[in-house]
Protein backbone atom coordinates (compact mmCIF):
# COMPACT_ATOMS: atom_id res chain seq x y z
CA UNK A 1 0.00 0.00 0.00
CA UNK A 2 0.98 3.25 -0.53
CA UNK A 3 3.35 4.95 1.94
CA UNK A 4 5.65 7.90 2.72
CA UNK A 5 8.38 5.89 2.68
CA UNK A 6 7.64 4.40 -0.58
CA UNK A 7 7.49 8.32 -1.78
CA UNK A 8 10.53 9.22 -0.31
CA UNK A 9 12.45 5.99 -1.74
CA UNK A 10 11.28 6.86 -4.84
CA UNK A 11 12.98 10.04 -4.62
CA UNK A 12 16.21 8.48 -4.29
CA UNK A 13 15.58 6.33 -7.15
CA UNK A 14 14.31 8.93 -9.22
CA UNK A 15 17.73 11.12 -8.47
CA UNK A 16 19.55 11.45 -11.70
CA UNK A 17 16.64 10.50 -13.56
CA UNK A 18 13.83 13.19 -13.27
CA UNK A 19 13.95 16.59 -13.05
CA UNK A 20 13.64 18.27 -9.49
CA UNK A 21 11.44 20.85 -11.72
CA UNK A 22 11.05 24.95 -10.76
CA UNK A 23 8.41 26.24 -8.15
CA UNK A 24 8.08 29.83 -8.55
CA UNK A 25 5.67 32.68 -7.66
CA UNK A 26 3.11 34.37 -9.85
CA UNK A 27 1.92 37.91 -9.61
CA UNK A 28 -0.73 37.35 -12.09
CA UNK A 29 -2.94 34.32 -11.07
CA UNK A 30 -5.04 35.55 -8.97
CA UNK A 31 -4.76 38.65 -6.49
CA UNK A 32 -6.61 37.58 -3.55
CA UNK A 33 -4.13 34.88 -3.04
CA UNK A 34 -0.41 34.35 -3.01
CA UNK A 35 -0.08 31.90 -5.87
CA UNK A 36 3.37 29.96 -6.76
CA UNK A 37 3.48 26.96 -10.12
CA UNK A 38 5.28 23.76 -9.45
CA UNK A 39 6.46 22.82 -13.47
CA UNK A 40 6.30 19.86 -14.03
CA UNK A 41 5.74 20.86 -17.99
CA UNK A 42 9.07 21.49 -17.95
CA UNK A 43 9.65 17.35 -17.01
CA UNK A 44 11.80 15.32 -19.05
CA UNK A 45 9.35 14.13 -21.12
CA UNK A 46 7.08 16.92 -20.79
CA UNK A 47 5.12 16.14 -17.85
CA UNK A 48 5.13 14.43 -14.36
CA UNK A 49 4.20 10.87 -15.27
CA UNK A 50 8.12 9.84 -16.03
CA UNK A 51 8.93 9.97 -11.91
CA UNK A 52 5.85 6.87 -11.45
CA UNK A 53 6.93 5.47 -14.69
CA UNK A 54 10.65 4.82 -13.73
CA UNK A 55 9.86 3.65 -10.09
CA UNK A 56 7.14 1.02 -11.33
CA UNK A 57 9.43 -0.03 -13.92
CA UNK A 58 12.43 -0.16 -11.55
CA UNK A 59 10.40 -2.39 -9.39
CA UNK A 60 9.77 -4.83 -12.31
CA UNK A 61 11.02 -8.42 -10.88
CA UNK A 62 13.38 -10.12 -13.18
CA UNK A 63 10.52 -12.02 -14.82
CA UNK A 64 8.41 -9.55 -15.33
CA UNK A 65 10.53 -7.32 -17.42
CA UNK A 66 11.34 -10.36 -19.56
CA UNK A 67 8.52 -10.17 -20.70
CA UNK A 68 8.79 -6.72 -22.19
CA UNK A 69 6.36 -4.20 -20.70
CA UNK A 70 2.59 -2.64 -22.20
CA UNK A 71 0.92 0.08 -21.08
CA UNK A 72 -2.20 2.70 -22.42
CA UNK A 73 -1.79 6.23 -21.72
CA UNK A 74 -3.08 9.68 -23.90
CA UNK A 75 0.10 10.24 -24.14
CA UNK A 76 1.94 11.54 -21.04
CA UNK A 77 2.07 8.49 -19.48
CA UNK A 78 3.18 6.69 -22.66
CA UNK A 79 5.92 8.45 -22.84
CA UNK A 80 7.31 8.16 -19.37
CA UNK A 81 6.89 4.55 -19.81
CA UNK A 82 8.86 4.44 -22.92
CA UNK A 83 11.94 6.34 -21.54
CA UNK A 84 11.90 4.33 -18.61
CA UNK A 85 11.52 1.07 -20.60
CA UNK A 86 14.70 2.67 -22.52
CA UNK A 87 16.76 3.02 -19.79
CA UNK A 88 16.22 -0.68 -18.35
CA UNK A 89 16.80 -2.33 -22.07
CA UNK A 90 12.48 -3.53 -21.83
CA UNK A 91 10.67 -4.11 -24.83
CA UNK A 92 7.66 -1.70 -24.42
CA UNK A 93 4.04 -1.70 -26.20
CA UNK A 94 2.22 1.62 -25.85
CA UNK A 95 -1.67 1.71 -26.63
CA UNK A 96 -2.89 4.83 -27.03
CA UNK A 97 -6.38 7.04 -28.28
CA UNK A 98 -6.13 7.26 -32.23
CA UNK A 99 -6.88 10.89 -31.18
CA UNK A 100 -4.15 11.33 -28.60
CA UNK A 101 -1.87 14.69 -29.91
CA UNK A 102 0.29 13.78 -32.62
CA UNK A 103 3.23 15.07 -30.81
CA UNK A 104 2.63 12.89 -28.13
CA UNK A 105 2.35 9.86 -30.39
CA UNK A 106 5.39 10.90 -32.16
CA UNK A 107 7.62 11.65 -29.01
CA UNK A 108 6.12 8.18 -27.84
CA UNK A 109 7.84 6.73 -30.50
CA UNK A 110 11.30 8.62 -30.14
CA UNK A 111 11.92 6.91 -27.08
CA UNK A 112 11.67 3.36 -28.78
CA UNK A 113 8.46 2.05 -27.62
CA UNK A 114 5.61 -0.12 -30.19
CA UNK A 115 2.48 2.42 -30.34
CA UNK A 116 -0.73 1.07 -30.88
CA UNK A 117 -3.36 3.54 -31.62
CA UNK A 118 -6.90 2.77 -30.58
CA UNK A 119 -10.02 4.33 -31.30
CA UNK A 120 -11.80 6.20 -28.41
CA UNK A 121 -10.85 7.58 -25.42
CA UNK A 122 -8.08 6.66 -22.36
CA UNK A 123 -10.38 3.43 -21.38
CA UNK A 124 -10.59 2.21 -25.21
CA UNK A 125 -6.63 2.13 -25.01
CA UNK A 126 -6.66 0.42 -21.54
CA UNK A 127 -9.02 -2.30 -22.84
CA UNK A 128 -6.58 -2.99 -25.57
CA UNK A 129 -3.83 -2.49 -23.33
CA UNK A 130 -5.44 -5.22 -21.43
CA UNK A 131 -6.15 -8.01 -24.11
CA UNK A 132 -2.51 -7.65 -25.22
CA UNK A 133 -1.42 -9.08 -21.68
CA UNK A 134 -3.31 -11.47 -21.89
CA UNK A 135 -2.70 -12.29 -25.34
CA UNK A 136 1.33 -11.80 -25.73
CA UNK A 137 2.22 -12.17 -21.94
CA UNK A 138 3.46 -8.90 -20.92
CA UNK A 139 3.72 -6.84 -17.47
CA UNK A 140 1.07 -4.04 -17.95
CA UNK A 141 2.33 -0.86 -16.48
CA UNK A 142 -0.89 1.13 -15.54
CA UNK A 143 -1.23 5.17 -15.85
CA UNK A 144 -2.26 5.62 -12.23
CA UNK A 145 -3.83 2.64 -10.15
CA UNK A 146 -0.63 1.58 -9.04
CA UNK A 147 1.28 1.98 -5.67
CA UNK A 148 4.80 2.42 -7.06
CA UNK A 149 3.22 4.71 -9.50
CA UNK A 150 1.58 6.75 -7.06
CA UNK A 151 4.66 6.74 -5.32
CA UNK A 152 6.96 8.19 -7.93
CA UNK A 153 4.12 10.92 -8.83
CA UNK A 154 4.05 11.37 -4.66
CA UNK A 155 8.13 12.72 -5.30
CA UNK A 156 6.33 16.30 -6.40
CA UNK A 157 5.38 17.10 -3.07
CA UNK A 158 8.09 16.14 -1.75
CA UNK A 159 9.64 18.62 -3.69
CA UNK A 160 6.72 21.23 -3.33
CA UNK A 161 7.20 20.92 0.86
CA UNK A 162 11.27 21.04 0.58
CA UNK A 163 10.80 24.45 -1.80
CA UNK A 164 7.86 26.38 -0.10
CA UNK A 165 7.48 24.86 3.74
CA UNK A 166 5.02 27.43 5.06
CA UNK A 167 2.71 26.21 1.69
CA UNK A 168 -0.98 26.47 2.93
CA UNK A 169 -2.84 25.17 -0.29
CA UNK A 170 -1.50 22.70 -3.12
CA UNK A 171 -3.83 22.48 -6.20
CA UNK A 172 -3.81 19.08 -8.31
CA UNK A 173 -4.73 18.20 -11.99
CA UNK A 174 -7.09 15.00 -11.36
CA UNK A 175 -7.80 12.19 -14.00
CA UNK A 176 -7.29 8.87 -13.10
CA UNK A 177 -6.06 10.73 -9.38
CA UNK A 178 -2.35 8.77 -9.53
CA UNK A 179 -0.74 12.44 -9.40
CA UNK A 180 -2.89 13.55 -6.39
CA UNK A 181 -2.87 10.28 -5.00
CA UNK A 182 0.93 10.22 -3.88
CA UNK A 183 1.05 14.67 -3.91
CA UNK A 184 -1.36 13.93 -0.93
CA UNK A 185 -0.16 11.18 0.55
CA UNK A 186 3.60 13.19 0.72
CA UNK A 187 1.60 16.32 1.83
CA UNK A 188 -0.53 14.72 4.34
CA UNK A 189 1.78 12.95 6.01
CA UNK A 190 4.73 15.43 6.39
CA UNK A 191 2.30 18.24 6.81
CA UNK A 192 -1.78 17.55 7.89
CA UNK A 193 -2.62 21.48 7.88
CA UNK A 194 -1.42 21.94 4.49
CA UNK A 195 -5.23 21.70 2.03
CA UNK A 196 -4.72 19.22 -1.25
CA UNK A 197 -7.29 20.06 -3.60
CA UNK A 198 -8.20 18.21 -6.51
CA UNK A 199 -9.34 19.75 -10.13
CA UNK A 200 -11.11 18.07 -12.66
CA UNK A 201 -12.44 19.14 -16.18
CA UNK A 202 -15.97 19.71 -16.27
CA UNK A 203 -16.14 17.52 -19.28
CA UNK A 204 -14.61 14.70 -17.77
CA UNK A 205 -15.64 14.84 -13.82
CA UNK A 206 -15.03 10.90 -12.70
CA UNK A 207 -13.10 11.54 -9.25
CA UNK A 208 -15.26 14.26 -8.63
CA UNK A 209 -18.67 12.38 -9.36
CA UNK A 210 -17.44 9.00 -7.27
CA UNK A 211 -16.05 10.86 -4.31
CA UNK A 212 -19.36 13.37 -4.06
CA UNK A 213 -21.35 9.71 -4.32
CA UNK A 214 -18.89 8.10 -2.15
CA UNK A 215 -18.55 5.01 -4.50
CA UNK A 216 -16.69 4.78 -7.98
CA UNK A 217 -18.55 5.48 -11.09
CA UNK A 218 -17.72 5.31 -15.05
CA UNK A 219 -18.71 8.38 -16.86
CA UNK A 220 -20.85 7.40 -20.21
CA UNK A 221 -18.61 9.74 -21.87
CA UNK A 222 -15.56 12.45 -21.60
CA UNK A 223 -14.94 15.10 -23.67
CA UNK A 224 -12.29 18.37 -22.83
CA UNK A 225 -9.52 19.75 -24.52
CA UNK A 226 -7.44 18.32 -21.10
CA UNK A 227 -7.05 15.00 -23.23
CA UNK A 228 -4.60 14.00 -20.41
CA UNK A 229 -7.38 13.82 -17.76
CA UNK A 230 -10.33 12.38 -19.83
CA UNK A 231 -10.75 9.61 -17.95
CA UNK A 232 -13.95 7.54 -17.41
CA UNK A 233 -13.45 6.26 -14.22
CA UNK A 234 -10.69 6.08 -11.50
CA UNK A 235 -8.91 3.15 -9.99
CA UNK A 236 -10.11 2.05 -6.66
CA UNK A 237 -6.52 2.60 -5.17
CA UNK A 238 -6.45 5.72 -5.84
CA UNK A 239 -10.38 6.47 -5.41
CA UNK A 240 -9.22 5.21 -1.91
CA UNK A 241 -6.19 7.58 -1.59
CA UNK A 242 -8.66 10.81 -2.44
CA UNK A 243 -10.92 9.56 0.01
CA UNK A 244 -8.33 9.04 2.43
CA UNK A 245 -5.99 12.56 2.06
CA UNK A 246 -7.76 14.93 -0.48
CA UNK A 247 -9.87 18.00 1.24
CA UNK A 248 -11.81 18.79 -2.21
CA UNK A 249 -12.29 18.05 -5.51
CA UNK A 250 -13.38 21.31 -7.66
CA UNK A 251 -14.33 21.37 -11.64
CA UNK A 252 -13.31 23.91 -14.54
CA UNK A 253 -15.03 24.40 -17.57
CA UNK A 254 -13.25 24.23 -20.95
CA UNK A 255 -13.32 27.87 -21.03
CA UNK A 256 -11.78 28.60 -17.59
CA UNK A 257 -9.08 25.73 -19.13
CA UNK A 258 -8.62 28.12 -22.03
CA UNK A 259 -8.19 31.61 -19.89
CA UNK A 260 -5.55 29.20 -18.05
CA UNK A 261 -3.86 28.30 -20.71
CA UNK A 262 -3.30 31.43 -22.42
CA UNK A 263 -2.09 33.27 -19.26
CA UNK A 264 0.75 30.67 -18.81
CA UNK A 265 1.60 31.83 -22.53
CA UNK A 266 1.43 35.66 -21.95
CA UNK A 267 2.11 36.14 -18.67
CA UNK A 268 5.31 34.04 -18.09
CA UNK A 269 5.61 32.74 -21.59
CA UNK A 270 5.12 29.25 -20.42
CA UNK A 271 3.39 26.13 -22.16
CA UNK A 272 1.09 24.05 -20.18
CA UNK A 273 -1.78 21.55 -22.15
CA UNK A 274 -5.09 21.32 -20.78
CA UNK A 275 -4.45 18.96 -18.20
CA UNK A 276 -1.71 20.90 -16.44
CA UNK A 277 -3.85 24.12 -16.89
CA UNK A 278 -6.78 23.33 -15.15
CA UNK A 279 -4.87 24.16 -11.74
CA UNK A 280 -4.07 27.36 -12.24
CA UNK A 281 -7.88 27.39 -14.52
CA UNK A 282 -8.98 26.85 -10.75
CA UNK A 283 -6.86 29.44 -9.12
CA UNK A 284 -8.30 31.91 -11.51
CA UNK A 285 -11.44 31.43 -10.63
CA UNK A 286 -11.20 31.07 -7.05
CA UNK A 287 -12.35 27.45 -7.17
CA UNK A 288 -11.42 25.87 -3.85
CA UNK A 289 -10.53 27.87 -0.32
CA UNK A 290 -7.44 29.72 -1.50
CA UNK A 291 -8.25 33.47 -0.54
CA UNK A 292 -5.36 34.78 1.41
CA UNK A 293 -3.14 31.56 1.20
CA UNK A 294 -0.31 30.12 -0.13
CA UNK A 295 -1.41 28.25 -3.16
CA UNK A 296 1.11 26.11 -5.41
CA UNK A 297 -0.41 25.10 -8.99
CA UNK A 298 1.05 22.18 -10.22
CA UNK A 299 1.49 22.61 -14.06
CA UNK A 300 1.10 18.50 -14.62
CA UNK A 301 2.33 18.80 -18.03
CA UNK A 302 3.27 21.20 -21.25
CA UNK A 303 2.42 18.37 -24.54
CA UNK A 304 0.06 20.07 -25.88
CA UNK A 305 -1.19 19.29 -29.84
CA UNK A 306 0.27 22.25 -31.41
CA UNK A 307 -2.35 22.10 -34.07
CA UNK A 308 -4.87 22.77 -31.78
CA UNK A 309 -2.90 25.68 -29.40
CA UNK A 310 -4.53 28.39 -31.54
CA UNK A 311 -8.05 27.18 -31.40
CA UNK A 312 -6.96 27.08 -27.22
CA UNK A 313 -5.62 30.38 -27.55
CA UNK A 314 -8.24 32.16 -29.22
CA UNK A 315 -11.17 30.30 -26.44
CA UNK A 316 -8.94 31.97 -24.04
CA UNK A 317 -9.56 35.33 -25.87
CA UNK A 318 -13.09 35.42 -26.04
CA UNK A 319 -12.98 34.33 -22.39
CA UNK A 320 -11.20 37.31 -21.50
CA UNK A 321 -13.45 39.61 -23.77
CA UNK A 322 -10.14 40.39 -26.03
CA UNK A 323 -11.12 38.61 -29.15
CA UNK A 324 -14.99 39.46 -29.78
CA UNK A 325 -17.42 38.63 -33.07
CA UNK A 326 -20.70 40.15 -33.51
CA UNK A 327 -23.00 40.20 -36.26
CA UNK A 328 -25.25 43.39 -37.33
CA UNK A 329 -28.10 44.50 -40.03
CA UNK A 330 -27.83 47.37 -41.93
CA UNK A 331 -28.84 49.55 -44.88
CA UNK A 332 -26.34 48.37 -48.27
CA UNK A 333 -25.66 52.00 -49.57
CA UNK A 334 -21.81 53.07 -49.90
CA UNK A 335 -19.97 54.47 -47.85
CA UNK A 336 -21.96 52.77 -45.03
CA UNK A 337 -19.29 49.79 -43.91
CA UNK A 338 -16.71 52.73 -44.27
CA UNK A 339 -18.61 54.54 -41.19
CA UNK A 340 -19.13 51.08 -38.90
CA UNK A 341 -14.97 50.70 -39.67
CA UNK A 342 -14.58 54.16 -38.96
CA UNK A 343 -16.76 53.74 -35.15
CA UNK A 344 -15.34 50.81 -34.62
CA UNK A 345 -11.66 52.08 -35.00
CA UNK A 346 -12.69 55.38 -32.70
CA UNK A 347 -14.01 53.31 -30.40
CA UNK A 348 -9.78 51.87 -30.00
CA UNK A 349 -10.63 48.29 -31.31
CA UNK A 350 -8.67 46.43 -33.49
CA UNK A 351 -10.51 44.85 -36.71
CA UNK A 352 -9.45 41.60 -36.87
CA UNK A 353 -11.51 40.41 -39.65
CA UNK A 354 -14.88 41.59 -41.80
CA UNK A 355 -17.45 39.85 -43.42
CA UNK A 356 -20.00 41.42 -45.83
CA UNK A 357 -23.38 39.36 -46.84
CA UNK A 358 -26.17 40.92 -48.75
CA UNK A 359 -27.87 37.63 -49.92
CA UNK A 360 -29.05 36.09 -46.43
CA UNK A 361 -32.73 35.31 -47.08
CA UNK A 362 -34.05 36.91 -43.50
CA UNK A 363 -32.57 40.17 -44.34
CA UNK A 364 -34.68 42.34 -46.84
CA UNK A 365 -33.64 44.03 -49.98
CA UNK A 366 -31.81 47.01 -49.51
CA UNK A 367 -29.93 45.44 -45.98
CA UNK A 368 -27.17 43.47 -46.14
CA UNK A 369 -25.53 41.20 -42.46
CA UNK A 370 -21.62 42.53 -41.26
CA UNK A 371 -19.79 40.19 -39.30
CA UNK A 372 -17.23 41.80 -37.33
CA UNK A 373 -14.17 39.97 -35.28
CA UNK A 374 -12.71 42.69 -33.08
CA UNK A 375 -9.48 42.83 -30.65
CA UNK A 376 -10.46 44.61 -27.75
CA UNK A 377 -8.58 45.26 -24.09
CA UNK A 378 -10.74 43.90 -21.95
CA UNK A 379 -14.74 42.55 -21.20
CA UNK A 380 -15.52 46.34 -19.97
CA UNK A 381 -14.20 47.58 -23.66
CA UNK A 382 -16.44 45.15 -25.65
CA UNK A 383 -18.88 46.32 -23.70
CA UNK A 384 -18.48 49.69 -24.21
CA UNK A 385 -18.11 48.92 -28.09
CA UNK A 386 -20.98 47.17 -28.09
CA UNK A 387 -23.07 50.08 -26.22
CA UNK A 388 -22.09 52.62 -28.78
CA UNK A 389 -22.91 50.69 -32.17
CA UNK A 390 -26.42 50.33 -30.52
CA UNK A 391 -26.19 53.64 -29.41
CA UNK A 392 -25.59 55.33 -33.26
CA UNK A 393 -28.52 52.60 -34.16
CA UNK A 394 -26.92 49.45 -35.30
CA UNK A 395 -29.02 46.29 -34.59
CA UNK A 396 -26.09 43.98 -32.90
CA UNK A 397 -26.49 40.18 -32.07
Amino acid sequence: MLSLEMIQDAKKVLEGVATVTPLFQSKCINPDADVYIKCENMQVTGSFKLRGAYYKTVNLTEEEAKHGVVACSAGNHAQGVALAAQKKNIPAVICMPAGAPLAKVEATRSYGAEVVLVPGVYDDAAAKATELKNEKGYTFLHPFNDDYVMAGQGTVGLEILEHLEDVEVVLVPIGGGGLISGVACAIKSLKPSCKVYGVQAAGAPSMYNSIRDGKIETLEEVSTVADGIAVKQPGDKTFEMCQKYVDGIVTVTEEEIASGILLLLEKHKMVAEGAGAVSVAAAMHNKGDIKGKKTVCVISGGNVDINILDRIIDKGLQVNGRLTKFSLTMIDKPGQLTRLLQIIAEEGANIFNVTHDRMVRSVAVGKCVVDVTVETRNKEHCEELIKMLVSKGYDVK
